[in-house]
This record gives C-alpha cells, sequence and structure tokens, in this order.
C-alpha cells in the first residue's frame, strides 16, 4: 500500500484518474455492448456511401417475378411446370447457374395428381388420366437435372417437426483448423425443399438474411449452422456450382472463421463466418421480368454466361431489404451483390485482429494524451488531438479505400477525447484549489492584484528557497512601551491603536508590490520582489517608507484632534525604518507543523540592524548603500555614515532617504546635500575647522529638513576629535554598540 500511495502521488490525480479511465474503456470494448457496435457500424455505414462499389462488370442478373409477371400469369406460387420452362428457358440462353430466392417446401399444388384429389366435379376418366400423368414437382426437377440450378433453405428459429428433412443431402465440407460450429450463427431448425427438388439440384444454399439490429443489412453468412449441420449460403453454393467443386475449404483458427475458399475463390469473413458487403447502389438494369423470358423477349445475350438468380421485388411478396446506401432494396439484389463482390475480389474484411487493433490504438493515444497533459496547455494538446486524429481517422479511411479492410477508429478518439476531458478538468480543479491556497496564503501579505497574478500565473511561485536580490524593510514604532503604559487599564484600547497603526503601514506596503513577512507586537517586516519579480524593488520600497511615514502622521493628527475631544491622552506616534538591499534566500520556511513564506539572509539582519540604529541618529529612514544606488538621481537621498553594526565585521555605507522626486529636485535640498557631501569630505580628510564651519554655515538647512540630531552628533565628534584627533589608522567608520 505504500508504494501505491507513492507511485499515485508521483502520477498525480489526473493521470491516476485516466489510466483508471483508460482501464474502463478497454473493458467496455472487449465487452463490446451494443451502443459501441453501433456506432462502429454507423463509421462503416458512412465510409460506403461515401465510397460506394463501383464496377462495370455485370456477372450477375436477376429474372425478377414483378408485379407486371404476377399480373400476367397470376399469383404465386406459380406452377411448377412453369418453373420448370424457365429453367429449361435459362439454360438454352447459356445461364451458367440458376438459383432460387425462393423455397419450394410442399409438393406443387397444381400438379395432376393433386388436383384428381381435390377437383371434385371432374369425371372419373379425367381423374385417372390425371392420376397417370407426372406431377409438376418431376417436370421441375427434371428441368434442373439438365441445368445447373441451386435451391434455397431457410434458417427456423424451431426444430424441425419431422427427421425425414434432416436425412436430405449436403455439401461436403474440409475444414482446417478447430470445429467451425461454435462460431457460426446458428438456426435450430431448416426449411428445405421437397425431397425429389433436392436430389435434382445442384446445390442447396441457405437464404436467410440476418439483420443488425437497426434492421440493416451489412453482413451474410456464407455458412450456418442449422438443424445440426453446417449449410452454405445460396451464394457461396451458386458459386460451387458452378466451379463443380465436392467441398467447400473452410479455414479456422482459435477466435474463430478466417475464410471459406472454393478452387480459385478465398472469400475473407469475420469469425462468425458471415462476409462483409461492399454495395453498390440499386441498380434496375439488373433485373429481367419473368413475364418477358416466358414470353421469348429475352436475347441470349442479356443471360449467357452469366449467373442468374431468380426473385421477386413485388411489394406483396414481402421479400425487401435495407443496405447502408439503399433504404430499400428487394432481397435477391443482395444475394446478387454478394455473387459480385467475390467474383471481382472487392469483399471487404473487417480482420480477426480487428478488435485488438482497436484497443492496441484506444491505449496508445490514451497513454500519449494522459502523459502529455500536464506538460502542455488544454488548448496546445486539443489540437495536437485532433491532428492525431485526423491520422487515424485518414488511415482508417486509406485502409477501407485501398485494402478494403475495416478498422474503426471511432472509439479510440472517443475514449481518448473523454480521458483529454477528465485531465482538463482535473487540471482545472488543480489550479482552482492551487489558485485557493495562493490567494489565502498570499492575502494578508500581498496586493490584491498580486494575488491574482500569483493565481493566475502559480509558475512565478518558487516553494521551499529561492535565491534573489531583494529589498527587505523593518520598522518599528518608536516609544511604543511609553504608549502603552498610557492603556494600563484599557489593553483592549491599545490592540485597537496598533491595529489603526499596522493597517495604514500594511496597505503602504502592499500597494506598492511588497510582501508583508510578518507582524512582531509594533514591528513589521516585509520584503520586495518575491514572490514575484519586480525590477525597481528598492524603489517602490523606499516610496512605502515614505508614505507609511505620511500615513502614520495623519493618525497622530485624527488622534490629536480625539485627545482634544477628551477621547484618550495624546501620545505622539514616531515610526523608524530600515531598508536593505542584497541576495536572499525566499521561500516556505518552518517546521513540519508550521511554516511561513519568509526571507533569510545576510541582507535581512542588515536592515533589521538599520531600523534599531534610526533612533541614534534621529531619522525615521535608514537604508544601505545597495538601496540608494538606483535612486540617488531621483529621490532625496543623503549619506549619513560608515557603520559598523554590532555583530557586523564589515563597515556599512547608510543613508537616509528624505523624500521623492519633488523634494530630490529642490534648490534648498541640492544645496543641503551639496554641503552635507563636502562637511563628509572634509570629516574624513580630519579637517575638523572646515567641518565644523560647514555645519554651522548650514545649521538651519539641517534643521529644516529634520536632521537636528545628526547635525549634532557631526558636530560633537568634529569637535571631539579637532581636540582629541583619532588614531592614524582611522578610517571614518563608526561602530555601533547597541542593535
Amino acid at each position: 500500500m505504500p508504494f501505491v500511495r507513492r507511485f499515485a502521488k508521483r502520477l498525480g490525480l489526473g493521470r491516476m484518474l485516466g489510466l483508471v479511465l483508460l482501464l474502463l474503456f478497454l473493458v467496455i470494448r472487449t465487452w463490446d455492448p451494443l451502443p459501441v457496435e453501433a456506432v462502429r457500424l454507423r463509421t462503416f455505414d458512412f465510409y460506403q456511401l461515401i465510397h460506394p462499389r463501383e464496377t462495370d462488370q455485370k456477372p450477375v442478373v436477376i429474372i425478377d417475378l414483378d408485379e407486371a409477371s404476377l399480373r400476367a400469369f397470376g399469383q404465386w406460387p406459380w406452377p411448377r411446370t412453369m418453373l420448370a420452362d424457365m429453367v429449361r428457358k435459362l439454360g438454352g440462353l447459356g445461364a451458367l447457374v440458376v438459383a432460387f430466392d425462393v423455397i419450394f417446401a410442399e409438393p406443387d399444388r397444381l400438379s395432376p395428381s393433386t388436383l384428381a384429389n381435390t377437383l371434385p366435379q371432374i369425371d372419373p376418366d379425367m381423374r385417372d388420366k390425371l392420376r397417370t400423368l407426372p406431377s409438376s414437382d418431376q417436370i421441375f426437377a427434371d428441368a434442373m437435372s439438365a441445368s445447373r440450378v441451386v435451391l434455397g433453405q431457410s434458417g427456423l428459429q424451431h426444430p424441425p417437426e419431422t427427421r425425414a428433412e434432416a436425412q436430405q443431402a449436403e455439401t461436403a465440407l474440409a475444414i482446417m483448423g478447430p470445429d467451425p460450429s461454435p462460431f457460426l450463427i446458428s438456426f435450430p431448425g431448416l426449411l428445405r425443399n421437397v425431397p425429389e427438388l433436392e436430389r435434382a439440384a445442384a446445390g442447396r444454399g441457405l437464404l436467410t438474411i440476418r439483420p443488425e439490429y437497426d434492421g440493416m443489412v451489412r453482413r451474410v453468412p456464407l455458412l450456418a449452422h442449422a438443424q445440426g449441420a453446417i449449410v452454405p449460403s445460396l451464394a457461396l453454393e451458386t458459386l460451387r456450382a458452378l466451379t463443380n467443386s465436392p467441398t467447400i475449404l473452410v479455414r479456422t483458427e482459435a477466435s474463430g472463421i478466417r475464410s471459406v475458399a472454393i478452387p480459385g475463390l478465398v472469400m475473407p469473413t469475420d469469425q462468425t463466418g458471415q462476409l462483409w458487403i461492399h454495395f453498390r447502389p440499386h441498380d434496375p438494369a439488373l433485373f429481367i421480368s419473368a413475364k418477358d423470358l416466358l414470353e421469348n423477349r429475352v436475347g441470349a445475350e442479356q443471360v449467357q454466361g452469366k449467373l442468374v438468380l431468380i426473385g421477386t421485388s413485388a411489394i406483396g411478396l414481402l421479400d425487401t431489404k435495407t443496405t447502408p446506401i439503399d433504404p430499400v432494396i428487394p432481397g435477391v439484389e443482395v444475394h446478387a451483390q454478394v455473387l459480385e463482390n467475390i467474383l471481382a475480389g472487392s469483399m471487404l474484411s473487417y480482420p480477426s485482429h480487428g478488435v485488438l487493433t482497436e484497443l492496441a490504438l484506444t491505449a496508445l493515444f490514451s497513454l500519449a494524451i494522459i502523459a502529455l497533459a500536464p506538460l502542455l496547455g488544454a488548448v496546445t494538446l486539443l489540437m495536437l488531438g485532433f491532428g492525431t486524429a485526423a491520422l487515424l481517422t485518414a488511415g482508417s479511411w486509406s485502409l477501407f479505400l485501398q485494402e478494403r479492410v475495416l478498422i474503426d477508429v471511432t472509439f479510440a478518439l472517443f475514449a481518448s477525447f473523454c480521458i483529454y476531458l477528465v485531465l482538463t478538468f482535473t487540471n482545472y480543479f488543480r489550479e482552482q484549489l492551487s489558485q485557493r491556497r495562493i490567494r489565502s496564503a498570499f492575502r494578508q501579505y500581498l496586493s490584491p492584484a498580486l494575488v491574482e497574478q500569483l493565481a493566475h500565473s502559480p509558475e512565478k511561485l518558487v516553494l521551499g528557497g529561492e535565491e534573489r536580490m531583494m529589498t527587505i524593510m523593518f520598522s518599528d514604532v518608536r516609544g511604543f512601551t511609553t504608549i502603552s503604559e498610557t492603556y494600563k487599564d484599557d489593553p483592549q484600547g491599545l490592540t485597537s491603536l496598533i491595529n489603526r497603526l499596522l493597517t495604514p503601514v500594511t496597505n503602504a506596503i502592499i500597494e506598492r508590490s511588497g510582501t508583508v513577512d510578518k507582524y512582531i507586537g509594533d514591528a513589521v517586516m516585509a520584503f520586495w520582489n518575491a514572490p514575484l519579480d519586480d525590477p525597481h524593488h528598492e524603489r517602490h520600497a523606499a516610496l512605502a517608507a515614505l508614505d507609511m511615514l505620511a500615513r502614520i502622521e495623519t493618525v497622530n493628527t485624527q488622534r490629536k484632534r480625539e485627545a482634544a475631544n477628551g477621547k484618550h491622552l495624546y501620545v505622539p506616534v514616531s515610526m523608524g525604518i530600515g531598508l536593505n538591499s542584497g541576495r536572499c534566500v525566499v521561500g516556505n520556511m518552518g517546521s513540519d507543523l508550521r511554516f511561513n513564506y519568509s526571507v533569510l539572509g545576510d541582507a535581512v539582519n542588515l536592515a533589521s540592524r538599520l531600523e534599531g540604529q534610526t533612533k541614534h541618529y534621529g531619522v525615521h529612514i535608514l537604508a544601505g548603500a545597495k538601496t540608494v544606488a538606483p535612486l540617488s538621481e531621483e529621490m532625496a537621498v543623503l549619506e549619513l555614515d560608515r557603520l559598523k553594526v554590532k555583530g557586523k565585521t564589515e563597515a556599512e555605507v547608510i543613508y537616509t532617504i528624505l523624500g521623492a522626486s519633488d523634494m530630490a529636485k529642490s534648490a534648498s535640498f541640492r544645496s543641503l546635500a551639496t554641503a552635507h557631501s563636502d562637511m563628509l569630505n572634509d570629516y574624513r580628510d580630519r579637517k575638523w575647522s572646515a567641518a565644523i564651519d560647514r555645519l554651522q554655515s548650514f545649521r538651519e538647512a539641517y534643521h529644516q529638513f529634520g536632521l537636528k540630531d545628526l547635525w549634532h552628533i557631526y558636530l560633537g565628534r568634529a569637535q571631539t576629535y579637532q581636540h582629541a584627533p583619532p588614531a592614524s589608522d582611522w578610517d571614518g567608520v563608526t561602530v555601533a554598540d547597541s542593535k
């Protein structure tokens, strides 16, 4: 079970569902229920409808017991003497074989002996004379003996009433392979002709055509199992009689029947011994009216050297069939088309490996989709699928057109498309869950726009640790202990104040593409350039810091107004902010039980230390050199010092950010920036008097920009060093003695 779980996890939910669905489809195709068979047969019908069989050869003619013949010679059945006359005329015209799509199951009711026994009004002499005349069946049998005539038989769904019928002649079979009987269409009974006719016939063939589930004829059994014996079809027996072959060769294999053959002709069949017919449209030119034959209006050129079928197109005799390309044709024409298919070698075949081929196509196509679905987009995969479907369809069509082989690809296409839909839905569902998780994880830390961007492009989020250049911010409320003391009797009020302060601070960060890492009491940690790329992360962090200070001032103004109304004691809130940029590792960090999307690195530690030093330098913002490097031309930035913070061995040049571009462009700031830069140069060159003079000259400017503490720091340092110069190796670096 652990192996199964690991395997399932590795595959993923979508692929597992796809494999389960594929297995289900393979079982369904093997089972082959009616809906699957129906689609397959309709596909083959469509092929024939697009490309029906074309032929210039017409080896078969049909003597039609049509409406005109019935009007001329009376209702069916006709006297057997008339049929004998038809056989003799056809033999005289050069017919090769005459086959009846008619069964003569009872003696002729118009035979002389039968009339003698059934007509009470005739005199005894006439009755005796009639009894001496030969029977109509005998006359018909004699005519058949002089020609090659094949009679029809019909399969019955009930056993025969007498045993005598089972003793009549049967066609010999030679079988190569297993016994074909279990695979053949079976009929418990067999309707035969009267014995003397069957003895005179050159062959006896099965007329029964069993339509498919929808009443359409697509296949005709060349052999069937009826009344305990294997019986050939009318078409097969006609061809056997034509070749004078004593036997029919049947090749079988473990899966069923493979082919049926007579000398010079091999007929591939399906596993049940049925022949797939490649139909052509109904051809009235094949039909010759029986009336014309009996009235000697048929020329030898119409019959000579051809196979002749005798059947009916008369509606009243109810022998009509439906084919893939004709809604109604006479049943006898189906037998004619079978003969044409065999003689022209244009039979269709559904190979014994057809099911395995279709199963293989289903498996291969579906497995390709299962493998590629997580790697390709839904649209790309759909286009690729359409292309492959077109190739499969073209291959199936080509086999039908060139080789007359039937291979169905509709099931493979349907199964793979269903699997594609399941995979697409699963991927969509997984993406929705992923987006929901991302929104849930980051909505507290990112702007809504960035959260949506992450949700729709989760590949931009690398979890578990990714190294990248980032800007980190630490901010803290100054004097918060004093403020807390004023709320010692109102802890809920203190909580409300913290939320009131952190809300605008957080908004300022998020609105400038920042990510809030965590809240630590009144302190906030944030970073830029993760989880989404931000090429201007230094600028956005600096602007966020300035906006935070502005928003805190707005809160102070509101609180001062509220204090004036007696709501609470007013203590102004001030904030220190440390900014630093550098390479960091960002990702999910924590324990197995709890983790957070956070950042680690030396640049983070320095940002924290810079925030702590804002109080010493009397500024609201301290920033590292890498943060202000891209900002020096567009923001009001001043270098403050070379500082070695506690815990660090290397000094960092630190800066303060006083304002945005409008301040940076002002004349007063440019004047201060120049003077301050010159003062730092004098200070680091040990020109203490010059540094003091510059500080004194620009005292008001320092005070104007809120740098009063910085002015005092450098004035005190310069005056101290003027009286007690530092060591010769002094490098101007200040070492912080506290965090």
